[in-house]
């Protein structure tokens, strides 16, 4: 008996170890066009570069996407808390009902420029719930070991959500209730005050920048795993593309011709990319890189420091689509992704079609299944997401249910609103004052006409079936203030 007991555990141990290893690569605030690789396609497929595409560098952007699959219609929550929290759940934002980011005080955080709107009442101000069943706790007890670096974001400071573990991270690197730094320098300590970066402490004083530092620390501790052969799950979660906007030194000459904000910006993508880089050598070198998914991703649209500017929408920040973080255009929720091993070779589970992509609508909720399918785990609810290995394994007859609900009962830089894409078409709810926007992206990718008054009742048919998911949800709507 001891002997098959023995037999039995070793042979999960070895079993665990087999399992694929996943990178999630999140970036906060990029942009769709916030990078060199193409994330627009006409409508013979062929990718369409744009005025910012010319203007970043990530070769190691391209590098991932020429051995692996785009996903050019990525889809995250307008703000960074609900995108993290549905990543971690595969729960639309509706459902779990963190819709909105939250600070590190745990207190109302939207803007009261709609009079007679607020805030939903019982909305997760403080972040995450204990009772969610998150992706790293069900991978950790598959046994993989779970590693979070970076930004966390999953809750406010005294919140079951603080830090990571709480979610079922083994090891938290730099990670607790803040949505961005107080300084990426080292020199100055990665700042001061209640958006001060802990953790990296043995960094202080030193001449390093905060995204050189969370890599080689995330480095370090791949390399402990792999030499301990086990499986891994690591969410390398950058502060970087976010504010405040400090020039990364490494890169400030690349770009000599832009204003000092947009440099500095230019300079943070140039950094984030340099880490994907220096995450894959390291993980070739490991010798594991053929055994690594690398999922790469940002957590809502783009915030670059350029003017939004609809009447020249070429020098807007995230031209050619509308709007920007935090907004009910494109711009606010489109999101570039990438999927592919993290070096092409015979120890692929399985080949994913090189240079491919793919324009359905995903959404962030897919993560959720996706890794939970790959890694084999039989215990987890895929709630709002849907599998994406089809796609990665070339099935070409294999399509994702092609609509997606996203709601924002709150005030931001729009206000109070909720979204219903479907196929190419997209409906917007505008709770403010009831009116409602539609737009076929597949002819109008700015969203530069309105369709609503010339299609009601295409309008009408999405607007119940709006209605009809956000009640399944369990949405909660916008409070109704005043007389």
């Amino acid at each position: 008996m001891k002997r098959l007991f023995l037999c039995l555990v070793l042979c999960g141990i070895a079993a665990a170890a087999d399992r694929p290893n996943v990178l999630v690569f999140i970036v906060d605030d990029m942009g769709w066009q916030d990078t060199s690789v193409p994330f627009h396609h006409d409508a013979e497929g062929k990718p369409v570069v744009s005025v910012l595409n010319r203007r970043y560098r990530t070769p190691n952007m391209e590098k991932l996407a020429a051995q692996g699959m785009k996903f050019t219609r990525a889809y995250a929550h307008p703000v960074c808390t609900p995108s993290r929290i549905t990543l971690m759940t595969g729960k639309n934002a509706a459902r779990h009902h963190v819709t909105n980011w939250t600070n590190p005080a745990g207190t109302e955080n939207s803007d009261n420029d709609v009079k007679h709107l607020r805030s939903p009442e019982g909305w997760g101000v403080k972040g995450i719930s204990p009772d969610e069943t998150a992706l790293p706790s069900l991978l950790k007890q598959a046994g993989y070991r779970t590693i979070h670096c970076g930004k966390a974001h999953f809750g406010s400071k005294g919140a079951f959500g603080q830090y990571p573990q709480a979610v079922g991270f083994d090891i938290n690197i730099a990670g607790n209730e803040i949505g961005h730094p107080a300084s990426y320098f080292a020199k100055q300590n990665f700042g001061k005050g209640s958006n001060h970066v802990t953790g990296l402490e043995k960094w202080h004083g030193k001449d390093e920048f905060l995204t050189e530092v969370l890599t080689r620390e995330l480095g370090e501790v791949l390399e402990t795993s792999v030499k301990e052969k086990k499986p891994f799950f690591a969410y390398m979660a950058h502060y970087a593309v976010h504010s405040p906007f400090n020039e990364d030194p490494r890169f400030s000459a690349n770009y000599p011709d832009l204003p000092p904000p947009q440099r500095a910006y230019a300079t943070l993508i140039e950094g984030m990319d340099r880490s994907l880089g220096d995450l894959l050598a390291k993980l070739d070198t490991l010798g594991v890189a053929e055994n690594t998914l690398v999922i790469f991703l940002s957590d809502n649209g783009g915030d670059a420091p350029i003017p939004n500017n609809n009447a020249n929408p070429v020098v807007s920040g995230n031209a050619p689509i509308r709007g920007k973080k935090g907004m009910r255009y494109e711009g606010g929720i489109r999101v570039p992704m990438i999927a592919a091993w993290a070096k092409q070779g015979p120890g692929n589970a399985f080949p994913i079609p090189a240079a491919s992509h793919t324009s359905d609508l995903v959404a962030l909720a897919d993560i959720f299944p996706t890794v939970t399918n790959l890694a084999g785990v039989t215990n987890a609810k895929p709630w709002d997401g849907h599998d994406l290995l089809p796609y990665l394994k070339g099935d070409p007859s294999y399509h994702r249910p092609q609509w997606l609900v996203t709601h924002y009962p709150h005030g931001h830089n729009n206000d109070h609103y909720s979204i219903f894409h479907e196929g190419p078409w997209k409906l917007i709810r505008n709770w403010a004052d009831g009116s409602s926007e539609l737009y076929n992206l597949a002819s109008d990718l700015a969203e530069s006409k309105n369709l609503a008054a010339e299609q009601p009742d295409r309008t009408k048919a999405m607007a119940a079936k709006l209605d009809q998911r956000l009640n399944e949800y369990g949405a909660l709507r916008s409070k109704v203030v005043g007389p």
